[in-house]
Order: C-alpha cells, then sequence, then structure tokens
C-alpha cells in the first residue's frame, strides 16, 4: 500500500515541480537586468528655444461630414530624411504598407500611403550620399515575427542601409503567464522560419505564418518607439521625437511629435545604438561618423535657461512624469491627451494633483476603432469613469471623435506659475509601456511661461476641446462613452495587472 502511495503522488510532485519553474521563470523574466540602451534619463540642458517645434496631424469629420485631415509630421520626416548629414538614425514600432487585420482600410479623406515614401526618401538619400550611415531599426511585427524585414526593405539593404530587425527577447516579459509557457513549451523546439501553414492574424492579406511566428503575437512586447535623428553637418544633433508610425494603416491617426537640437538628443543616440548591437548590428561605419563629429556648436546667445530639453526612455518616463505630477497643485494646469491611459501610479498621481487643487483636463481616445475592428472600450472607459468620480467631477474629461482612425497622442503639458513642461513620445501611459517592458523614447520641456512652445500645445489642446472654430467637432463630452461597469473595471485592473492584452 504504501509503495502504490508514493506512485499516485508522484504525478503531483512532478506538476508541482512543473509550476514552480514555470513561476520561477516567469519571476525572472519580469526583474532580470535590463539591457544596455534601455532607461535612459538624461538631465535637462540648455536647448535653444527656436529650435523646439510642436508637430501634429489631425483626422476629423466637419459637420457636413466631410473628412478634415491636417498634417505635418510626415512631411517634416521627409525633410529632415532628406537633409540627414554626418548621419542618419530611424527606429519605428510599425513601418510598413501592409493594410491590417481586417484587409485595406479606406479612409477616404485624401491620406497618402507613407512608408514607401519613406523607402523613396532613404534610397535617394543613399544615391546623393554613398558613404553616409544610415541604420533603420524595425520592430519584428513588421516582418510578422518571422525575424526578417518587410520584402519592401530589400532595395534598402541591397543599398547598403543598415537595417535592423530588433531583438525583443532581451527585453523583460510583460506577459509572463504566456511567455514563461512559451519558454518552457514551445521556444525550445520551435525553429524561427518564413513560411508556414498557419493563418495571419496581423495581416488579411499577408502571407501564412510559420507556428513559431504566430506563436510570438502574444508576447505583447515591443520596439515601441518612433524617432528620427540625425547630425546636421554643423555639429548639431536633430531629433524627431513622435507618437506616429510611417504606418500604412495607421495614416490617418491623429498624433504629436516634439522636433529639437542639440547635444539633449546625445544619450537617445547612444541608446540607439545599443538597441542596434543587441540586435546583431556592427557599429563600425557609424563609430567613425561619430568620431569624426565636430564638438557641438550651439549657438549660446540663443540658448538660455529658459528653455531645457531632456530625452527619456522606458521606465524613465514613468519617474519623470511622477516627480512633475507630485509637484503640482492649486494654480496649476494639467492637459493630457493620451491614447492609452491605465497606469495605476499615474492615476493615483492624478487624483493626488486633484485633490491639492490642480485643474487636470484630459482627452482620450475612446478606444473603439482598430484598423477595421471595433474594440471594447478598454481601457480608457473604465478610468475615465474612475477619474470623474474619485475626483468628484474635479478631473474634467472628453472624448477624442475618431472615425475609423485613433487618437494616437502621448503628450501631457503642465503649466505652473513660473515654468511650462511638455513631455511627447511614443509612450501610451500604460504599465507596458511605463514599466521597462517595451521600448519607449520621448522628451521633456521645460521653458518659462510664455513660450512658443507653450502657445502651441495650449492652442493644439484648446483647439479640440473647445472645437474651435465651430465647424468641426473635434471632442465629445465624457458621458458619451461613460462606462461605470464594475465587471468591466475589474477586468481592466486584471489585464493590466497581469499583461493579459494588448495596451
Amino acid at each position: 500500500m504504501k509503495q502504490v502511495s508514493q506512485r499516485s503522488r508522484l504525478p503531483r510532485i512532478l506538476l508541482l515541480c512543473l509550476l514552480g519553474v514555470w513561476a520561477g521563470i516567469g519571476w525572472w523574466h519580469t526583474v532580470k537586468p535590463l539591457p544596455p540602451g534601455m532607461h535612459v534619463a538624461s538631465a535637462l540642458q540648455p536647448v535653444d528655444e527656436a529650435s523646439l517645434h510642436l508637430l501634429t496631424d489631425l483626422t476629423a469629420v466637419d459637420l457636413r461630414g466631410t473628412p478634415v485631415v491636417e498634417q505635418s509630421i510626415h512631411a517634416r520626416t521627409l525633410e529632415r530624411i532628406r537633409g540627414a548629414r554626418d548621419f542618419l538614425v530611424l527606429d519605428y514600432f510599425l513601418f510598413n504598407d501592409q493594410p491590417g487585420p481586417s484587409g485595406q482600410l479606406r479612409y477616404q479623406n485624401g491620406i497618402q500611403p507613407v512608408a514607401n515614401q519613406i523607402i523613396t526618401a532613404l534610397l535617394a538619400l543613399r544615391a546623393s550620399q554613398p558613404a553616409l550611415p544610415i541604420l533603420v531599426l524595425i520592430d519584428p511585427i513588421n516582418g510578422y515575427y518571422r525575424g526578417t524585414a518587410p520584402e519592401d526593405f530589400a532595395p534598402l539593404s541591397q543599398a547598403g542601409i543598415d537595417v535592423v530587425v530588433v531583438d525583443l527577447d532581451p527585453l523583460r516579459d510583460s506577459n509572463p503567464l504566456y511567455s514563461s509557457l512559451w519558454r518552457l513549451a514551445f521556444k525550445w523546439w520551435l525553429a524561427p522560419g518564413v513560411q508556414g501553414g498557419w493563418g495571419n492574424p496581423l495581416d488579411a492579406a499577408g502571407p501564412s505564418l510559420p507556428l513559431s511566428a504566430v506563436l510570438r503575437i502574444p508576447h505583447f512586447k515591443a520596439d515601441h518607439r518612433k524617432v528620427l535623428i540625425t547630425g546636421d553637418g554643423a555639429g548639431s544633433l536633430v531629433g524627431l521625437l513622435s507618437s506616429a508610425n510611417p504606418h500604412d494603416a495607421s495614416s490617418a491617426h491623429s498624433n504629436v511629435a516634439l522636433e529639437l537640437r542639440g547635444e539633449a538628443l546625445r544619450p537617445l543616440l547612444q541608446s540607439e545604438l545599443d538597441i542596434a548591437r543587441l540586435s546583431g548590428w556592427n557599429a563600425s561605419a557609424f563609430n567613425a561618423a561619430l568620431a569624426s563629429l565636430p564638438p557641438a556648436a550651439e549657438d549660446r546667445a540663443a540658448v538660455t535657461d529658459q528653455a531645457r530639453a531632456a530625452v527619456l526612455t522606458e521606465g524613465a518616463i514613468a519617474q519623470a512624469l511622477l516627480d512633475v505630477l507630485d509637484g503640482t497643485g492649486a494654480g496649476d494646469h494639467i492637459d493630457i491627451a493620451q491614447f492609452y491611459l491605465s497606469e495605476r501610479r499615474i492615476i493615483s498621481a492624478l487624483l493626488a494633483a486633484a485633490g491639492r487643487g490642480a485643474s487636470i483636463r484630459i482627452l482620450l481616445d475612446p478606444n473603439k476603432d482598430a484598423f477595421g475592428f471595433e474594440k471594447s472600450g478598454l481601457p480608457n472607459r473604465q478610468v475615465a469613469s474612475e477619474l470623474v468620480a474619485a475626483s468628484d467631477g474635479a478631473i474634467k474629461l472628453r472624448w477624442y471623435r475618431t472615425h475609423g482612425e485613433q487618437f494616437h497622442a502621448k503628450l501631457i503639458a503642465i503649466r505652473q506659475p513660473q515654468k511650462f513642461w511638455l513631455y511627447v513620445g511614443s509612450a501610451n501611459f500604460t504599465r507596458r509601456n511605463l514599466n521597462d517592458y517595451n521600448l519607449e523614447a520621448g522628451a521633456v520641456i521645460a521653458t518659462a511661461r510664455g513660450s512658443a512652445l507653450e502657445h502651441s500645445a495650449e492652442s493644439w489642446f484648446d483647439t479640440l476641446w473647445f472645437n474651435r472654430p465651430g465647424r468641426i467637432e473635434y471632442t465629445a463630452d465624457s458621458d458619451l462613452y461613460a462606462d461605470p461597469s464594475q465587471g468591466r473595471y475589474w477586468l481592466y485592473r486584471f489585464m493590466e495587472a497581469t499583461g493579459l492584452s494588448t495596451f
């Protein structure tokens, strides 16, 4: 009997051991050391105020139902590519002409495809400057997680442009329940490939995929940056940090970008090179180009202590946001425009700021449109209801009226009696984007009140908030998408905490 009892316990012991290994793998890959190039937090440095530009893309519908498109980010991106000197670095999450999971999107608003225009500009740049170091980093999603770049990128590589598909494995896991299981059960025997007989959930018109590619999708980790950095040929760095992807299916999204110039960009440039090296890139050509750059030649007459800039990546973005929010109170004004707002520390900080008397306006995407599909509203509708109720109405909220596209901005502007503070970048305000899981990049600017940058940010936000000048209804009252359901609220909380979500 004793022998039989021991045999019956063996499967349970093995199961417990397996669960322990699964939990251990999951824990380690959420806390393991960050790779080089992540969690960059540069100090605020003087910057030429005249070089700071807020660029915006807006898609809306006027009162007659006619699409209205106002775009500047893509045009400025092409301008900076064509004017590149010394070197050029591009890093984008989505950079392709794929139509999306539901097939070709037809916004009927005259927006032109963007990916091929940038590829064409890069090839023209290579032809005009054959020795110019050019580096393009892209997320593996662009090749459907097959470990390759899209076929459209072949001419870039053939022209000698370095195209790097970022290796995400060294990043921490945001969805450990799945990722640890994948490591246990699939990674060790599923060889990467480009051909397969499985459906393509990312692109209805795309190729069938191998199982190894399909099983990489639920990791939900990404190189989510949208960065352009170049040298101007006169010893200064020029950067464009954005929420916009050069992605045809995203071309109608509303976005924001910040252009700046100067040495504040150097830590981000180094970060980009570190990420590329981590992905197997040979940096020899860039090392020579950067070594030959002359010392920074800032116009000190134009640089004052009234304008300072810093670059931030990943978790350093969260810390900067929390620090500045914790310093706000009565007399301060906080404006937020976001595609996703769900990170619990940020939500707590906003409620605390409202409790201290800060005036807060939040403009959100309703989370209903996703490349031809209708979404459930998670997480923004649940968070919006929480913020309005928990602040007793002190936090004001409006929804951007989308019509198939997304309100994809990532911006926070804070006006205090003596100072204006602005963040623009790639990071949604979510656990995945702010807690050192995704690769993210942004910049913060601090200026004196009354700066041209403050005027641009306030004018853009007020236009949307107040539906100015009246012929376009950009935004709607908070009641339109209010969702006080406790069931969906706790579903959002579970998805946010575990990583079992795409936000």
